[in-house]
């Protein structure tokens, strides 16, 4: 198997279990512990805004001493602290255990988007999209099998001690990875180490295109994340099972999954740009509708519409980061990237969690709904194509 199919599988594996961990569980069992609308969406953003402040400097660290070792540092968290959720007794107890959850895909996610990137030079925006789409697989795999053992052994402990086997499995596959391209002929003194991880943080953060990409991602993820913080709550409301929320669930995944390659390849082709506001302007229409349905089919198709929204942008806007910097900074570039799109994220469940405790579903995500618009058209006038600007360059 060659260096690039190894990391899709193994991050494939990873997001299976993380996922499963993390939707339609979560919300359920935070909601059984007794949590509040408020504190619910504390407990479902809390593994995110671990990345907010992990993934930059791991992501920058992966430049200094290898991809691999930081890949095999973030299955450890994969692996262990599922076995830890049998022992939750209250919601604080769980809001604590997500956060070092979060340690898993705060380490792991910008180290192995890095390694993509840099192995696929010429059309990347494909093999990134394959690789989003394959983590999708894991993304669609995942609630469907949680919330398919929670229908039948309504057992919160079977589906995590599941979770934690599929990281064990993860943890495997990451240590028979081929090791990533050699680093530079030298042996960096300690000084030299701490000078390039500063350097690396430092030259991508104050490139304002790179800054700006991922903001676009952040807001886009404020979309969704809420979207996977409430619609457990909304549909149960509306009387759907634990299996007909993890098909709502795994209909967008499903969508995204098939849709993510096709994406990548456009980019590639027409521009990172029109791609990108395409996929916000379509997530926006779809987040206020998918509330105001409560049949199990209208939820699948509305679903699946944002699947394809969320498809058209987060590869391309990979993809869009990666054209940005410089070669040797890839893994400080998708610490940054990742580190903004989890501030998005985690804000999602938050922000709405404070508007539904005070309004409808509806009119909550109506208003998300006019935060992706505004993004969009802050990023038509703002960042110019890099693809685009090559083409000309070249004609």
């Amino acid at each position: 198997m060659n260096a690039f199919m190894a990391v899709v599988v193994a991050s494939m594996l990873s997001r299976l279990g993380y996922q499963m961990a993390r939707s339609p569980i979560l919300p359920r069992f935070a909601q059984d512990l007794g949590a509040s609308p408020e504190l619910l969406g504390v407990i479902v953003a809390a593994s995110t805004i671990t990345g907010i402040f992990i993934k930059l400097p791991a992501g920058a660290l992966s430049d200094v001493i290898g991809k691999k070792r930081m890949m095999l540092l973030g299955c450890l968290f994969f692996a262990i602290p599922p076995f830890l959720y049998p022992f939750v007794n209250g919601p604080i107890s769980l809001l604590l255990l997500r956060f070092l959850h979060g340690f898993a895909t705060a380490i792991f996610s910008p180290v192995a988007a890095a390694y993509i990137a840099d192995l696929a030079g010429e059309g990347r925006g494909v093999k990134l999209g394959w690789y989003a789409s394959a983590n999708d697989v894991g993304s669609t795999v995942g609630p469907l099998i949680g919330g398919t053992v929670l229908f039948y052994t309504a057992s919160y402990t079977a589906t995590y001690l599941l979770v934690g086997v599929l990281g064990i499995i993860t943890l495997l596959a990451v240590l028979f990875l081929p090791e990533p391209p050699a680093p530079e002929e030298r042996s960096p003194s300690t000084e030299s180490r701490w000078e390039k991880f500063r350097d690396g943080i430092i030259e991508v953060v104050s490139n304002p295109p790179v800054v700006i990409a991922s903001g676009l991602e952040a807001v886009m993820y404020v979309g969704y994340g809420a979207f996977l913080g409430f619609i457990p709550i909304y549909a149960r409301a509306a009387s759907l099972n634990d299996a007909q929320i993890g098909i709502v669930l795994g209909a967008q995944l499903a969508t995204a999954m098939v849709a993510k390659p096709l994406a990548g390849w456009s980019s590639d082709r027409v521009g990172r740009k029109p791609v990108i506001i395409i996929g916000l302007l379509v997530c926006a229409g779809s987040l206020p509708v998918i509330f105001r349905g409560d049949s199990f089919q209208f939820l699948i198709i509305s679903s699946a519409l944002l699947g394809l929204g969320v498809a058209s942008v987060t590869p391309v806007t990979t993809a869009l980061v990666a054209d940005l910097v410089k070669a040797g900074r890839m893994g400080s570039a998708m610490g940054v990237f990742g580190t903004i799109w989890d501030i998005g994220e985690s804000a999602g469940p938050i922000i709405a969690g404070f508007l539904i405790a005070r309004m409808s579903y509806a009119h909550s995500f109506d208003i998300i709904a006019l935060l992706l618009v505004a993004a969009a058209l802050v990023f038509a006038f703002t960042v110019a194509d890099p693809e685009k600007e090559m083409k000309h360059s070249e004609e």
